[in-house]
């Protein structure tokens, strides 16, 4: 393990359960909310079942509190501040107890906002990691290095800041080899193995991006050496202008140069200095060209040796007079070729399966000795890893001796399965994703499959009320009340898809709709159709209103799913550190918290 500072202190198990059970008693009242689908807002009459406010009170007080938050993003602090380590909370009356009904907005509001992550005082700080993991070490710059010429601005933000903390893991416990989980198209796999030099196995489920991932990275490797050609050993302009205008002269010099040499003794040829083999290459030059070459080594030693294997020799930069004169009794073609065949050597020993894409599927059960042959002490890594896997990711790292830290991004919450959704139904599954720590296990708690799809959403950093798809959500919520009245369907399991986007008018909308669902759209009238939008065009707000409750309550179900797993990490014994952290800017990549776990060095 590398020397380095100590790890930063992070919430304990009992502090951490005592935040877990504060927000479970507010979500105990407010999940609901997130439960309901707006497809049965008309239906089931929703709005009054559970809010006993206007729908204009609530819009009004949401919006406000929206710019009050904006303009002091710390104001819900003191009061997570002043609940401190206990279970209790102090916030105003919510909901009704005898009706369950909403009846405080401000009051849910604020509470929503405390049991955010950001509020909830839970994450450690990306910077105090860093700097402790490197110690002394000095920071990998990676300056040059720009990814987004590679791929998409968003997976660039990831990927350089989950590879910066991997490879300060790595080094920190002196590994060289990373599974990457859901590895998917190989993104951050090849930017590892490329920029780094870990060697990576991806292992992802599906066949295709199994071969896409290879086929990709093929093709990265060959635009990264490029790229590096360029950036790294970019020489002065003075020195590759004057190769230029020396092109044709040099040939020439080179010509005649090797015809005296054919006629001159040995001995003369021993005393040849290189003043005399480059008479046109000025000091200036080359001291220009000693001096980009020294300016590289300010990288650290692994990045060093990566970059050199694979870019250009200062041979590359001189004129051609200065590489072949050398050489006078070798036909020139004879040592292009050898410089082909030396060249083609050096970059399959420096590559070959640097980055190896896999197909497995992997649950927790999963046996990498049977994935992996040279499976060694390693790093389990996922970014953005769907449903189970990233309960799962966790489960393994927890089991396997050899796996010695873990960094997981999650995401698809509502993929996740969940143990206690469906008590009544028969199941073998013995590895849910939901819930994994004890406290939740014993309380057979429960998020709801529409509850953790809000949580996908990501809206606590999206402002609330933009761009919400009200009127598309309106045309279905309607659509369901019409084929509840005309058709006796009260559950259907074929969906209508985003024909919104398609539709001209409401009308249209319907039609289509009924189309798709295989319903006879002749038996209902256009003037039918029609009172039925008119009857709840002015019923419009509720349905906004309501979608921006979801919006504030959608990171609290975010919490407690991450709560969950950072409890799991902290109950387990082997484990040295486990830490919440904020990975990326929530602006570029909504899904930004990764749980970090360390096992006690051996």
């Amino acid at each position: 393990m590398a020397a380095s500072c100590p790890l930063p202190v992070t919430p304990d198990l009992p502090t951490l359960r005592a935040k877990l059970h504060g927000l479970l008693r507010f979500l105990r009242e407010a999940l609901p909310i997130s439960n309901a689908h707006t497809v049965d807002f008309y239906t089931e009459s929703v709005w009054e079942q559970l809010v006993d406010l206007p729908p204009e009170t609530v819009l009004a007080v949401l919006s406000r509190s929206a710019a009050e938050a904006e303009a002091q993003p710390s104001a819900a602090r003191p009061l997570a501040e002043a609940q401190g380590g206990s279970d209790s909370t102090d916030f105003p009356k919510v909901f009704c107890e005898t009706s369950q009904k909403l009846v405080s907005v401000e009051a849910f509001a604020l509470a929503a906002k405390c049991y955010s992550v950001q509020n909830l005082g839970i994450c450690t700080p990306l910077e105090q990691l860093l700097v402790a993991l490197r110690g002394n070490q000095k920071q990998r710059t990676g300056k040059n290095v720009k990814p987004d010429e590679f791929m998409n601005l968003k997976k660039s933000h990831e990927v350089q800041a989950m590879s910066e903390l991997i490879s300060s893991v790595a080094d920190y416990y002196g590994v060289k080899q990373i599974i990457d989980l859901g590895s998917g198209k190989g993104y951050l796999s090849s930017f590892l193995s490329l920029k780094y030099g870990l060697k990576v196995y991806g292992i992802d489920s599906s066949n295709t991006n199994t071969h896409g991932a290879e086929e990709r990275n093929r093709k990265l490797k060959k635009h990264w050496r490029v790229y590096h050609r360029r950036s790294k050993l970019d020489v002065s302009a003075l020195a590759l202008q004057t190769a230029k205008e020396r092109k044709l002269q040099d040939e020439i010099e080179c010509n005649a140069y090797a015809e005296g040499v054919g006629n001159s003794s040995t001995a003369n040829q021993e005393k040849m200095s290189t003043s005399d083999f480059l008479p046109d290459f000025s000091g200036s030059v080359i001291s220009n060209i000693r001096k980009q070459m020294e300016n590289l080594h300010v990288h650290s030693h692994r990045e060093e040796n990566l970059y050199f294997e694979n870019a250009f020799s200062v041979r590359d930069l001189l004129p051609i007079n200065a590489i072949e004169s050398t050489s006078s009794q070798t036909p020139k073609r004879k040592m292009l070729e050898t410089n082909k065949e030396r060249r083609k050597v050096t970059s399959k020993s420096n590559e070959s399966n640097v980055y190896s894409p896999l197909t497995s599927f992997i649950t927790a059960d999963s046996e990498l000795h049977d994935i992996i042959k040279d499976l060694e002490d390693c790093l389990m890594v996922g970014l953005h890893t769907c449903g189970d896997l990233a309960p799962n990711t966790l489960r393994i790292f927890a089991s396997k001796s050899e796996i010695k830290g873990v960094c997981s991004v999650g995401c698809c919450y509502h993929l996740l399965s969940e143990e206690f959704e469906n008590p009544h139904k028969e199941c073998t599954q013995e590895k849910w994703g939901f819930p994994m720590c004890r406290s939740l296990k014993e309380g057979r708690w429960c998020c709801g499959r529409n509850a953790r799809m809000s949580a996908c959403l990501a809206l606590e950093r999206v402002a609330v009320g933009q761009g919400l798809p009200t009127e598309s959500l309106f045309y279905r919520a309607v659509l369901q009340d019409i084929i509840k009245d005309c058709y006796g369907i009260t559950k259907c399991d074929r969906h209508v898809g985003k024909l919104y986007s398609k539709s001209s008018s409401f009308l249209d909308y319907v039609r289509k709709s009924l189309k798709k669902l295989g319903l006879d759209e002749s038996k209902l009238p256009e003037k039918v159709i029609m009172d039925y939008y008119e009857k709840y065009k002015p019923r419009m707000n509720e349905l906004e209103a309501f979608n921006m409750l979801k919006v504030v309550l959608a990171p609290c179900i975010e919490t407690l799913i991450l709560l969950d797993r950072l409890c799991y990490l902290k109950e387990q014994e082997d484990i040295a550190w486990s830490a919440l952290v904020k990975l990326f800017d929530p602006v570029k990549s909504p899904r930004c918290y990764a749980l970090i776990a360390l096992k006690k060095p051996q």
